[in-house]
């Protein structure tokens, strides 16, 4: 046990040093020398950086500080210690380490500022801290006004974030902002999620029978199979359901239109998926 411990946490470092390493190229190799901002925790304190005589790396730390011992109510103290050493670390990383200014180009440095970032801060949510605390006071306010949820919250956060952006640092500063923080965004995305990010697909169709059999043999998936009838019609048939990887869904989709050209396809994206078969087994395996 102590052993698997050590392992989790040695490689729980290794994410959230990476991250730090990514965060602070994002910020001193392409941000700090525009007049540009991220959102989030992370661009308030940047934005405060830019509009008072202290510099980031002590706004980093005081702003973060609160969502982190909220983090520590919510989610315990092994994620509050690993947050707390992560901003530190970035904060340390943005003061020390010599970061060349990489580009002049303006859409270069909001592009890959936020690829930067978003990659450090999906990194250290990876390795269980955080360097920004949005999404921790998203979810808190979100628990207390039920009719928002975490992507509102995020959202109109943002708005106001870039709208006072705009009002000090100029119109062009705070739509470059935004740009950066759709790339930091995007970048988040695909660093938590991957190409294995997972969709879930409903299937109906008169020929459910081969369809299950292809999905199984072909794509080495599971199919759940429910029983269910039209609601106009009232005529019974199965209806197939299966999770599948972003690069899967049109190998379903050509699987489906092969056998039946007029069946009934829905699939929508998880946030997440586990047990069962929800990856890939060598062809032939048995379910």
């Amino acid at each position: 046990m102590f052993k698997t411990i050590v392992i989790r946490e040695l490689r729980n470092a290794g994410f959230i040093a990476l991250g730090v390493l990514s965060a602070g190229m994002g910020l001193k190799g392409f941000l700090l020398s525009s007049n540009f901002i991220d959102g989030g925790v992370t661009g308030v304190s940047m934005l405060l950086s830019k509009t008072t005589p202290l510099p980031l790396e002590l706004w980093l730390i005081m702003v973060n500080l609160p969502f982190i011992a909220v983090g520590f109510r919510q989610m315990g103290g092994a994620f509050a210690i690993r947050s707390v050493l992560a901003i530190g670390g970035l904060a340390a990383a943005r003061a020390t380490i010599p970061y060349p200014e990489v580009t002049t180009d303006l859409l270069l440095k909001a592009v890959f500022g936020g690829i930067f970032i978003g990659a450090g801060i999906g990194l250290a949510v990876r390795g269980g801290a955080v360097l920004d605390g949005t999404e921790i006071a998203a979810l808190l306010i979100s628990k207390r006004v039920h009719i928002l949820k975490v992507g509102d919250v995020i959202l109109f956060f943002n708005a106001c974030l870039f709208l006072l952006a705009m009002f000090f640092l100029g119109v062009d500063a705070g739509l470059y902002s935004i740009l950066t923080y759709m790339s930091a965004a995007k970048t988040l995305d695909f660093v938590l999620n991957g190409i294995d990010a997972y969709t879930a697909m409903t299937i109906v169709s008169d020929q459910h029978a081969e369809i299950r059999e292809r999905i199984t043999g072909d794509l080495g998936r599971g199919v759940t199979v429910y029983r269910g009838y039209g609601g106009a019609s009232g005529e019974e048939k199965d209806i197939l359901y299966c999770v599948v990887t972003r690069l899967e869904i049109g190998k379903v989709r050509t699987i489906v239109r092969d056998l039946d050209p007029s069946a009934f396809i829905i699939f929508h994206p998880l946030s997440g998926a586990e047990g069962g078969i929800v990856t890939p087994r060598p062809h032939g395996q048995s379910s």
